[in-house]
């Protein structure tokens, strides 16, 4: 794996989300990972917004909403990529190029314009090579042997 690291909505979910053990166990070695190293990661406006829904209004139980926004402050400690016109413009010509749905197409968008070289996700082909930003699974793939 090559740094830095764009991490998605689903690794923050699962870290947060003890209902299905085995991915809560990899996505807080993920994190772990992530926070020992400074600079490795980066999250995006969006990843931080469906972040909060998701695990304040979709999982049942949810997390409080003050936990929730602890969470997401803590990660605005990362550098944070913002959802602008040029991440929208850039989001389209994924979407055109690799027929993603909008929302995968702006995650990826973002995690380019953020400089990133991985996408950690398990929404899109572990593997994948979009010109450049490698697809990560992080539930294929421990974080010791892939983080430099």
């Amino acid at each position: 794996m090559i740094a830095p690291v764009f991490v998605d909505t689903n690794v923050l979910v699962y870290d947060r989300d003890e209902r299905d053990p085995a991915k809560h166990q990899r996505a807080r070695e993920w994190m772990t990972a992530l926070w020992r190293r400074s600079g490795l990661a980066v999250v995006g406006g969006q990843v931080l917004t469906e972040f909060y829904w998701t695990v304040t209004r979709k999982l049942k139980p949810g997390l409080p909403e003050d936990q929730a926004r602890s969470y997401v402050r803590a990660l605005c400690a990362w550098p944070l990529v913002p959802i602008d016109e040029a991440v929208i413009a850039e989001g389209w010509a994924v979407q055109d190029r690799y027929g993603f749905n909008f929302w995968d197409a702006l995650v990826v968008a973002a995690a380019r314009t953020g400089g990133c070289r991985s996408l950690l996700t398990e929404d899109l082909q572990h593997g994948q090579d979009l010109d450049g930003l490698v697809v990560v699974n992080p539930f294929l793939q421990s974080p010791d042997p892939a983080i430099e």
